[in-house]
């Protein structure tokens, strides 16, 4: 980071990276897109809500699981800790948390992945336990992948904006460019995710 300084070359973040070293940066709002899954499981009349989440020690993760554990005390939820699964995010993780979180005596009645990668190994799972989704339990990812609105059910998922988060951090990179020995005050945009409400949470009563 020193020597980028020193050669005045400018860094612009995007998305996972650090807000708080003294760069530009871009992304979205990941508590209050944690919020608008919560809000919408709830209003789906779930009340035990399990989160596979990212590792809290990278920000945007920690981000969404406090705003996770917030929106549940909002909703008056109770919070248990081993509700929360922190891995990779990877489809094989989805799918080994989703074998978690069914040894259970008490089953969650909705799963929201902090990946759509994620959330589709724990569908994998479910529908091979014959679990009906959203029926018995609901399930949302996060990132708007293709496939999410592919598989069956579709999956509920956060969209994030990446084509305007990529245009933002291109043409703050090539304003810093263009005016190298200007003094610009750092740039910190932050979106607001888009919530998709698909299949795989609409719960008929």
């Amino acid at each position: 980071m020193k020597k980028l300084n020193q050669k005045k070359i400018p860094l612009i973040l995007f998305d996972r990276g650090e807000n708080d070293i003294g760069v530009d940066y871009v992304g979205i709002d990941d508590y209050q897109s944690s919020h608008l899954i919560v809000d919408h499981l709830v209003a789906q009349k779930c009340t035990r809500i399990a989160h596979i989440a990212g590792y809290r020690h990278t920000r945007i993760f920690k981000n969404r699981i406090r705003g996770f554990i917030d929106a549940l005390q909002k909703h008056k939820l109770p919070f248990d800790d081993k509700l929360i699964l922190e891995c990779d995010l990877t489809l094989e993780d989805g799918r080994a948390k989703m074998q978690q979180i069914l040894q259970y005596n008490e089953l969650p009645d909705a799963v929201y992945a902090a990946s759509d990668y994620a959330a589709l190994g724990a569908l994998q799972v479910l529908q091979e336990h014959h679990i009906k989704v959203p029926q018995e339990i609901a399930l949302a990812g996060f990132g708007d992948e293709a496939f999410t609105s592919l598989v069956t059910p579709s999956i509920t998922t956060i969209k994030q904006h990446s084509d305007k988060i990529g245009k933002i951090a291109a043409d703050t990179f090539l304003e810093r460019i263009e005016n190298p020995n200007r003094v610009q005050k750092l740039n910190k945009i932050i979106l607001h995710g888009e919530l998709l409400v698909r299949n795989s949470t609409k719960r008929h009563f």
